[in-house]
């Protein structure tokens, strides 16, 4: 019978739980969805909190959503106890406060305030974006505006993107201008000052907090910024080792909306991008369109967003691998402001590169050395150790005939193939990381083909899936499967035996006529 909660469109506002400062009711639930002018977005502080304490706040608690809807994608908080959560400034002009408590224990409750058209605030998200007030048009005279970012549990260091900068210019940048700290608050070390139309350089702050001030004085204004951020720690980062693994944010947890995270793979000069999908489930596609227009996974060949698209996946899916052209691949993840998922986990593995042919008898593998430069010899071999490569010039070699080094006959499709398998030994310390490549050779046509059969996790790879070496591509389909290499020694003996028959001919006719 307790009236609480309800819509709350007034430019600002105070609300409370019931009873407050007496001790709320029992089981009592209350929803306050507060809406402000679209275009606008909130600002929501609280001036006296106290709930009923669990560490994991299962009994009484109070939450706060980015948006209308109940989605663990537009949580940013649930809190209990004494302690008041921090301010919260809203992604855009919807934000929802939920208050709970159970049948046991009431305390006094909370009282809080909001207002629209805040100018600044606590932004707490992995990734988000700031703007100027009234941005794109000019933004008012006589303003302040702080935004605190950071505080995500795993984030980690941030990143500043200035999308696009107009402020009015001066000497020293006197009048208006954008200030930034790296901390929390205008006593961190400041990391710039700027004014005018450049666009500020990338900034990354050396903690997770950072400070945007912005000042405009009494006349002369600008369009103002844009400026997306975003976490360097779940929802940027960086991969050059030769094998590894990653996730979504929070995963497998509800990954949170309103995120634009990038994963950069970068091999050494050579190799190539192989990105196996172990598990995937991202919000489904358009019912309209059938396309991925909500949430949705892309993958870049390079390391930019304006390479080739290799890929853009969306719901639930199980997904082949997908392998880039190049020594680098980039992955993006988008997810708008409703419905999340469980999200995605990935393994990725470098392909070496290799050049493998075969004659009548012999295996030929030929590695640059800089693919490998951190391998010793021995850590390369076919079939078994003692077939280790020789180092030769700038190349890991390893020649054999086809009665050594674990090779087999076998019968494929009907033909007789010779297959070996090629080992080559990452390990380090206690981690084993044994690279397997499957070489055959269809020795009546000496054409030989390599393929990966054990990279990023042998468990969970059902289908080996074949290889093309980059270097044997004159720019060709990334899907061709087979590297052909064709001996040239029976052309040469042919050549010699032709030769030495012309001159046998030639002795008889010159015996004859003398």
């Amino acid at each position: 019978g307790i009236k609480c909660g309800g819509v709350l469109s007034a430019p600002s506002g105070n609300f409370s739980s019931p009873n407050f400062p007496g001790p709320y009711p029992y089981e009592t639930e209350c929803t306050w969805l507060i809406v402000v002018a679209e275009g606008s977005f909130v600002l929501l502080s609280f001036s006296h909190f106290e709930l009923e304490y669990h560490a994991a706040c299962a009994y009484d608690y109070l939450q706060v959503y980015n948006g209308a809807a109940r989605d663990q994608g537009n949580l940013l908080g649930t809190f209990c106890g004494r302690s008041p959560p921090p301010p919260f400034s809203s992604a855009w002009h919807v934000m929802a406060v939920v208050f709970r408590s159970d049948r046991h224990v009431a305390k006094r409750g909370f009282a809080a305030a909001y207002r629209k058209d805040a100018c600044g605030g606590q932004l707490t998200g992995l990734s988000g974006e700031i703007t100027s007030p009234r941005y794109p048009e000019t933004y008012p005279n006589d303003a302040e505006c702080r935004w605190s970012i950071g505080g995500a549990s795993g984030s980690g260091p941030l990143t500043l993107v200035f999308a696009d900068f107009q402020v009015e210019g001066g000497q020293g940048c006197g009048f208006d201008y954008v200030a930034l700290f790296d901390g929390p608050t205008t006593a961190a070390p400041r990391l710039g000052r700027y004014c005018g139309n450049a666009r500020p350089p990338r900034t990354v702050s050396s903690a997770p907090h950072l400070l945007v001030l912005f000042k405009s004085d009494f006349n002369i204004g600008g369009r103002g910024f844009k400026a997306p951020f975003y976490s360097a720690g779940e929802c940027q980062e960086v991969f050059t080792a030769v094998k590894g693994n990653f996730s979504s944010p929070r995963y497998p947890n509800f990954y949170p909306n309103n995120l634009r995270c990038q994963w950069s793979i970068q091999l050494p000069a050579g190799y190539r991008v192989k990105v196996f999908f172990l598990d995937m489930e991202l919000e489904g596609r358009s019912s309209l369109t059938g396309g991925c227009d909500y949430d949705h996974l892309s993958a870049f060949d390079g390391s930019a967003e304006n390479g080739s698209l290799l890929g853009r996946w969306c719901g639930r899916e199980s997904l082949a691998p997908v392998t880039s052209r190049g020594n680098q691949l980039l992955l993006v993840l988008h997810t708008d402001r409703n419905t999340a998922k469980r999200g995605f986990s990935i393994a990725y593995v470098g392909v070496v590169p290799m050049n493998v042919s075969c004659t009548r008898t012999d295996f030929h593998i030929q590695i640059p050395v800089q693919s490998l430069a951190q391998l010793e010899r021995n850590r390369i071999y076919l079939g078994t150790p003692s077939c280790a490569a020789q180092l030769v010039g700038g190349s890991f070699k390893i020649h054999t005939r086809f009665d050594t080094c674990g090779t087999e006959s076998q019968k494929r499709n009907n033909t007789s193939v010779i297959v070996s398998t090629l080992y080559i030994d990452f390990s380090a310390g206690d981690q084993e990381d044994i690279h397997q490549y499957e070489v055959q050779c269809e020795p009546k046509r000496k054409e030989a083909s390599v393929t990966l059969i054990a990279g990023p996790d042998p468990s969970r790879l059902s289908q080996a899936e074949n290889l093309v070496d980059a270097q044997q591509r004159d720019g060709g389909d990334m899907n061709t499967h087979e590297v052909k290499s064709q001996d040239t020694s029976d052309i040469v003996f042919i050549s010699i035996c032709i030769l030495a028959g012309l001159l046998m001919v030639i002795a008889v006719v010159g015996l004859v006529l003398l």
